[in-house]
């Protein structure tokens, strides 16, 4: 260990289910923070012990609506104005990913925008996990630790016990993804090819590859309104699948999201807890990430290697 700073856990108004978990997986209790509300919706956190000299980490998904960005950005100012040894922000879901490009003229590059606040702000390093875009982490001028879901996905998948299994992607996007979890359990892979009519609106969809008679395991980073998901699910079906099954890290879950699956051929959903769970439906099944951030946590307190997390 190179310094003696104590380190304390601390969690954002939206993130604190999960921040709970992984303060208990660490074995310590969750700081005290306190959000003052004015009449007119302006908010300002206030940490309730002090952090002067401590290593703060600080938990807080950047998920709808965008308050919780805010809060986050407030929080790490008020640790760096407190004299906080190191601020590191424990970003399970980090917002904003998708528009990590201009995709069309005249619109913002929102997640290097996003990355320039937190910079702004004072953040000492960034823990995320499952970035929608992997080059994101270069929008960065601080260390990043991405993290995967795949670490507590991969082992479920085992126990289900299922034969011929097939992993698909549900657009080409996710093929890298897809292929990184075909290769670790030695399945083929399938992509289901889409045109998109316009954001969140799926046009026609296509697959490239054998799914009859196969127990197929769709692969993504999130599922939003599951208009891709539920549209690859029942295609896959069709062609003659015995099962169709999906794991999403993020479970951002709007509109129409939970209908769609509710009808679909989805037998099952996996997700992780990296957002707070807005519906509720038998097929969907969460799995905790804690046990993962708080590891990691761990050993980036301790300036020890996480390369030893990630399978692959």
């Amino acid at each position: 260990m190179y310094h003696n700073s104590p380190i304390k856990i601390f969690s954002g108004s939206t993130s604190r289910y999960l921040a709970e978990k992984i303060a208990e997986s660490y074995g310590m209790e969750l700081g005290k923070v306190s959000v003052q509300k004015f009449s007119d919706g302006e908010f300002q956190p206030c940490y309730e012990e002090t952090v002067r000299g401590d290593f703060v980490f600080i938990v807080q998904s950047t998920c709808a609506p965008a308050e919780n960005l805010l809060e986050l950005l407030l929080l790490v100012d008020a640790a760096c104005r407190a004299s906080a040894y190191k601020v590191v922000a424990v970003i399970p879901y980090f917002g904003y990913a998708r528009q990590d490009r201009k995709d069309r003229p005249r619109v913002s590059i929102a997640a290097k925008l996003v990355s320039n606040l937190l910079s702004a702000a004072g953040v000492s390093r960034i823990i995320t996990m499952d970035l929608h875009a992997d080059q994101i982490q270069g929008f960065f001028d601080v260390p990043v630790d991405h993290l995967y879901a795949s670490t507590v996905f991969i082992d479920y998948v085992k126990n289900l016990g299922l034969d011929d299994i097939v992993i698909a992607s549900p657009d080409t996007g996710g093929t890298k993804r897809a292929n990184s979890y075909s290769k670790y359990l030695d399945t083929p892979m399938v992509i289901c090819h889409k045109t998109r009519k316009a954001a969140n609106v799926v046009g026609e969809m296509t697959i490239i590859g054998e799914v009859k008679d196969k127990n197929v395991i769709l692969v993504d980073d999130m599922i939003d309104t599951a208009g891709t998901i539920s549209t690859a699910a029942n295609l896959i079906k069709k062609e003659g699948a015995r099962s169709v099954r999906c794991v999403a890290t993020h479970a951002i879950l709007s509109g129409p999201a939970l209908q769609r699956i509710e009808e679909c051929a989805l037998e099952e959903v996996i997700v992780t807890d990296s957002i707070p769970l807005r519906v509720q439906s038998p097929k969907i099944k969460v799995i905790s990430v804690a046990d993962l951030f708080a590891g990691v946590i761990k050993k980036v307190y301790n300036n020890q290697s996480i390369s030893g997390t990630f399978l692959f």
